[in-house]
């Protein structure tokens, strides 16, 4: 289908590169006809590549954003409506950082003030959003909100550390924030909880590789792509889902429900060999 976006205007947090989700999602929306702000950290900007992506998006705006603060919040969503003309129809929520996990603290260990900050950046951020958005009435009626999250808000992943909190709490603030945002303007926000994915964030994690592996030998339709999950933040952004609203939506080609798989045992078998 295309054109499936025409028309709509939207804002993309957390293309670094590539490698990015958000990225593949940018392609996608410009692809199905949207128009859109590209935002991120200024450090992130620093490091990554973003201008590639917006030269090719039809030269899209990019608007630097602190997400752990008030005013750059409240100054990216201002300029997304000026520079696009109105107000915003979607957004894509992915934000995520763990301080503890790149100073090498374990979850039995964690130093305080990185969690908070952890928290602030991943899951706060946002209800930080959401609330300057509602209290500016900056997203149409019908609009959609997709934050990025895993599985690890519900299951134990050792090494996934305090990231796996800051996930549950972003599932609960889209939950509660959708309540209260559906009621009032009809805006969906959704929670989508993906496979592994070889991301710049992701492949920073320890035991990344054999985990990525045994994912996809428990899937039964293996390791969901950042390209198919950035046709699911399309399909999500669309008419096409306009009654799915406060659900933590899997899209890990059936990870989430599998506890068992012939696969897993070969592919042990085969490293042990």
């Amino acid at each position: 289908m295309n054109n499936l976006l025409k028309g709509k205007k939207g804002i993309i947090f957390g293309a670094l590169n590539d490698k990015s989700i958000a990225w593949k999602v940018a392609l996608k929306c410009h692809e199905q006809g949207a128009e859109f702000v590209l935002t991120n950290a200024p450090i992130a900007m620093r490091m990554g590549e973003i201008n590639n992506l917006a030269a090719i998006c039809n030269n899209a705006q990019i608007i630097p954003c602190d997400v752990s603060k008030n005013e750059d919040m409240e100054n990216l969503i201002t300029k997304s409506m000026e520079i696009l003309g109105g107000k915003i129809d979607f957004i894509l929520h992915s934000v995520g950082m763990s301080l503890n996990i790149r100073k090498g603290r374990s979850y039995t260990d964690l130093d305080y003030k990185f969690s908070h900050e952890t928290y602030d950046i991943s899951s706060m951020s946002l209800h930080r959003l959401l609330q300057t958005c509602y209290k500016m009435d900056a997203i149409n009626d019908w609009g959609s909100v997709v934050a990025l999250t895993y599985i690890a808000a519900q299951r134990v992943f050792p090494d996934y550390n305090e990231m796996a909190d800051a996930k549950a709490l972003l599932e609960s603030i889209a939950r509660s924030f959708g309540y209260h945002y559906g009621k009032r303007n009809k805006v969906r926000i959704n929670t989508i909880s993906q496979s592994p994915t070889a991301t710049t964030a992701g492949s920073g994690v320890k035991g990344f590789g054999d985990f990525f592996d045994y994912a996809g030998a428990l899937s039964p339709l293996g390791n969901a792509s950042s390209e198919a999950c950035a046709d699911y933040c399309a399909l999500m952004f669309s008419d096409l889902s306009r009654m799915v609203t406060m659900q933590n939506l899997f899209h890990d080609g059936g990870f989430s429900n599998t506890g068992f798989s012939y696969d897993v045992f070969k592919l042990m078998e085969n490293k042990n060999s």
